[in-house]
């Protein structure tokens, strides 16, 4: 699929199949989303463009890269992206947060947004867009909608889970947006659930029901 990138590190594919069975524990799933994401985050950040600066270390001068300009704001789509929020603020913890809050309508599918908070600055940064589960779509492009209002430099989607359907509708909406994700699962089922998946992310991340 065009522009879908498949993270297949052992490290990724075995924190995976752990947060996959159904007796791990909420402990164990949060700690393994994070640590997973902090994977995600090394391979979805690869391609930054960075530049030279002048600097000294304890033994002389030299010229060493860093990324360009200002860096990034992670947009956690509530409340599941939580779970993979803290991982990514380990990789990189000088980036912007913002959040939107989306539920979806248990009839239609349909993505509804409630809350919506960005840095200001967000149209000097480049934005990765949070969410354990990359579904119908229907989330990850209201997301991309209303990020994309804000004129960012750059939007990629990150996931740990996502399925062919979920892929189509976002690049049908989004082309431009490439998705970073651990796995691409078989479909939705009736009730537009991943399979085989890994349950509620959400409610495992939180002990919820």
């Amino acid at each position: 699929m065009n522009d879908v990138h498949l993270i297949t590190h052992p490290l990724v594919q075995h924190k995976l199949t752990l947060m996959r069975k159904a007796e791990t524990s909420t402990n164990s799933f949060r700690r393994l989303a994070g640590e997973l994401s902090q994977c995600l985050a090394y391979e979805v950040t690869r391609d930054l463009p960075m530049h030279e600066i002048e600097i000294q270390t304890p033994m002389r001068a030299m010229k060493s890269r860093v990324i360009d300009g200002k860096k990034m704001v992670f947009l956690s789509i509530m409340r599941a992206g939580a779970g993979m929020l803290d991982g990514m603020l380990e990789v990189m913890p000088s980036a912007r947060v913002g959040h939107i809050g989306l539920y979806r309508d248990p009839k239609t599918l349909i993505a509804v947004e409630y809350y919506f908070k960005m840095p200001q600055d967000t149209a000097e940064r480049d934005v990765l867009i949070l969410d354990p589960m990359l579904a119908t779509g229907n989330s990850a492009v209201a997301a991309i909608d209303r990020i994309k209002e804000l004129g960012p430099r750059s939007v990629r989607f990150v996931c740990i889970l996502t399925c062919p359907e979920g892929i189509r509708h976002v690049h049908a909406e989004h082309p431009d947006v490439p998705i970073y994700t651990a796995a691409i699962d078989e479909g939705l089922d009736e009730h537009g659930y991943i399979v085989p998946g890994l349950g509620d992310a959400g409610d495992r991340v939180f002990g919820t029901k």
